[in-house]
């Protein structure tokens, strides 16, 4: 097949490329996988491709996923039905043994095993490993939501041994309970990736969407917002730029900057190779949220 890039173009891309890899190699990133990036199969492998080049020129990288979809089809297979309460799954006794059969048992050995494919270094683990992640029962608006946690502890020494190795290390959103509290919770993954960036003192934090990031018009792809400062955030939630699905997001980016985490972003899984593209190019995709202006 006749290449479609001559070699100066190549060329380009790589010099371009350089600064970058400078500036990441041997700094910790933090990927919230899950969307369509997870459910289509060349996308699928495009990210795990992504995910093993970053990992092989010695940037850390951890990956943390969800499951939502594929926690739906158990649960249609068991004939359990499917509730949410607020945008959360309301989790019971028998949903929570679901959830973390799938996420812990099925999907995070799925993942691991496509990145092993791809030639990377792999081992999942979930938040109730060496207590990685510890949880209380969420109290939102005194609704009960079940076994649904907010994330009160994060011990990175696991990730932090993973990483020493050159591991990948594939994380799954299961948190044990606080001291005395023999639950296990289902913690939304999004919330979850922030605050491991967080604990790991992480350059980059992104989550991987089924949208091409913060749109000035909801109806026009063609709108992104490339960048946003964290004080610029407000006006753009009053106009209903930022709303619906988009402010969970938008809120875990900011809860990564209040932590100390300098670059966050919202990209659009649906393109292959989006994370390099984020990574190391001046044209980055998606929407970067920081306290302040980048240069």
């Amino acid at each position: 097949m006749k290449d479609i890039i001559d070699n100066k173009t190549w060329a380009q891309v790589l010099v371009q490329a350089l600064p970058y890899f400078k500036e990441f190699v041997g700094k910790t990133v933090v990927v919230k996988y899950g969307g369509n990036a997870m459910l289509n199969e060349d996308l699928k492998a495009a990210v795990m491709q992504d995910i093993v080049l970053l990992n092989t020129i010695g940037i850390r990288t951890v990956l943390v996923h969800g499951g939502g979809p594929e926690i739906n089809a158990m649960l249609d297979r068991v004939g359990k039905e499917s509730k949410f309460v607020n945008g959360l799954r309301y989790t019971d006794a028998e949903t929570m043994e679901i959830v973390q059969m799938v996420l812990t048992g099925k999907l995070n050995k799925d993942i691991v095993g496509l990145l092993l494919q791809a030639g990377g270094k792999a081992i999942g683990v979930s938040g109730v490993d060496a207590g990685l992640l510890r949880a209380k029962k969420i109290d939102k608006d005194g609704v009960d939501l079940g076994l649904v946690g907010d994330v009160t502890e994060v011990n990175p020494g696991i990730l932090e041994s993973l990483l020493d190795q050159d591991y990948i290390p594939v994380v799954s959103t299961v948190a044990v309970g606080e001291q005395g509290d023999m639950n296990r919770y289902n913690i939304n993954a999004d919330t979850a990736a922030a605050q491991v960036a967080v604990a790991l003192k992480a350059v980059k934090f992104v989550q991987l969407t089924n949208v091409p990031g913060v749109l000035a018009d909801v109806n026009d792809s063609g709108s992104l917002i490339k960048r946003i400062t964290e004080a610029e955030i407000p006006s753009l939630v009053e106009s209903g730029v930022i709303s619906s699905g988009m402010i969970p997001k938008v809120e875990c980016c900011l809860a990564a900057i209040s932590g100390g985490v300098p670059r966050t972003h919202i990209i659009d899984g649906r393109v292959p190779h989006a994370l390099l593209i984020e990574m190391f190019s001046d044209r980055g995709v998606g929407t970067m949220i920081t306290r302040n202006e980048v240069k």
